[in-house]
C-alpha cells in the first residue's frame, strides 16, 4: 500500500499544530510531516508535542539541517523520543538551505562531506555503538548513548543533486525528495540512489519519500503556481497538482509508478482551511489510492 501523509508547513503558527495533528490522527492518515525551516518552528520540540497529542499517526521530520545540530545531541533527542514513543517517528536529515546556514554561522565548505560523516555517526549512535571518530567536521571521543532506542530507527536524508543522491543511497536508510521533483526527476533520483546503494554493497531497496504540492478548491491552479514560485521554482510545469481528489490521486499514482513508496501532500503556504485540507486528503483522496 502506498503511504500517504500531509506536511504541516512552517508558515502555520506552532499553536495551530495541535488541531491538525489530532485531525490527522483521528482521520486515519498514516503520516504527518514537520519541517525544520529556518527560522520557524524547531523540529524536535514540535515533533515531541505532536506525538504527545496523538495516538497512532507517525510523525516525520523532513528534515533536520545537520550543520545546526551536533550529532551527539541529535542522537540524544531522537533516542529519547524513540523510547517514549516507539516506532512513531520518521527521522530525516539534510544539508539545510545554504543561505540559512550562512545566516546562522553554520555553513561549511563541503556539505556533502559533513552529511556523510554525520549520517554514519548518527546511525552508529542510534544502534547503541560506542563511537570515536575524527572526521573533517564530525568529532566524537568515546561517545555512547546511555538510553539508545530499543529498536534502531532508520535515518533518511533529503537529497537533490546527483552527488548527494548517490551518497544518500550509500549511507542513509532512505531518501526524502522535495516538491520540486517532477515525475521524470523522481525516476532519475531513484536510479541515482540505487547506484549509490550498489556501490556501497547494499542490496536492500531504501524507501523513497516524495513531497507533492497540492491545491484544491477555488483558484487552486493560481495558488499552486504562486506557491511553487515562492519556493524558488522558475518553471512549474510538472510540479504539483491542482484539482479534485481524483486529480490528486492520479498525480500520486504517477509518482508511485516512478518509484515513490510514500507521498507527502503539501498544501500551499496560504491554504485557507488547513483542517479541511487534512480531511479532504483522508476522506476523499485516501480511498482512491491503493
Amino acid at each position: 500500500m502506498t503511504t500517504l501523509g500531509i506536511a504541516f508547513r512552517p508558515q502555520n503558527p506552532p499553536e495551530s499544530l495541535r488541531e491538525i495533528a489530532r485531525i490527522a490522527d483521528e482521520s486515519g492518515l498514516e503520516e504527518l510531516w514537520i519541517w525544520e525551516d529556518c527560522f520557524f518552528q524547531a523540529g524536535v520540540s514540535t515533533t515531541a508535542a505532536a506525538l504527545a497529542w496523538t495516538e497512532r499517526v507517525r510523525i516525520g521530520v523532513g528534515v533536520l539541517p545537520v550543520p545546526l545540530r551536533n550529532v551527539a545531541l541529535a542522537a540524544m533527542e531522537i533516542a529519547t523520543l524513540e523510547r517514549m514513543f516507539p516506532g512513531r517517528t520518521i527521522w530525516g536529515v539534510g544539508h539545510g538551505v545554504q543561505e540559512w546556514m550562512g545566516q546562522a554561522g553554520a555553513r561549511v565548505e563541503s556539505p556533502v562531506t559533513l552529511l556523510s560523516e554525520y549520517i554514519d555517526a548518527l546511525r552508529r549512535l542510534l544502534a547503541g555503538e560506542r563511537v570515536s571518530v575524527r572526521g573533517r567536521y564530525v568529532e566524537l571521543d568515546d561517545v555512547a548513548l546511555e538510553w539508545p532506542p530499543v529498536d534502531t530507527p532508520p535515518v533518511l536524508s533529503a537529497a537533490t543533486g546527483p552527488r548527494t543522491l548517490r551518497l544518500v543511497g550509500a549511507v542513509a536508510d532512505g531518501v526524502v525528495l522535495t516538491s520540486g521533483t517532477t515525475v521524470e526527476k523522481l525516476r532519475g533520483a531513484v536510479e541515482l540512489v540505487a547506484e549509490g546503494r550498489a556501490a556501497a554493497g547494499r542490496a536492500d531497496k531504501p524507501p523513497v519519500v516524495v513531497n507533492l504540492a497540492v491545491a484544491t478548491g477555488a483558484d487552486a491552479a493560481e495558488r499552486l503556481d504562486a506557491d511553487l514560485r515562492a519556493m524558488g521554482a522558475t518553471d512549474t510545469a510538472g510540479l504539483g497538482v491542482a484539482g479534485d481528489a481524483q486529480a490528486v490521486a492520479d498525480a500520486i499514482a504517477k509518482r508511485v509508478d516512478a518509484g515513490a513508496d510514500s507521498v507527502t501532500l503539501q498544501p500551499t503556504a496560504d491554504e485557507p482551511d488547513l483542517a479541511g485540507f487534512v480531511r479532504f486528503v483522508a476522506e476523499k483522496v485516501r480511498p482512491l489510492v491503493p
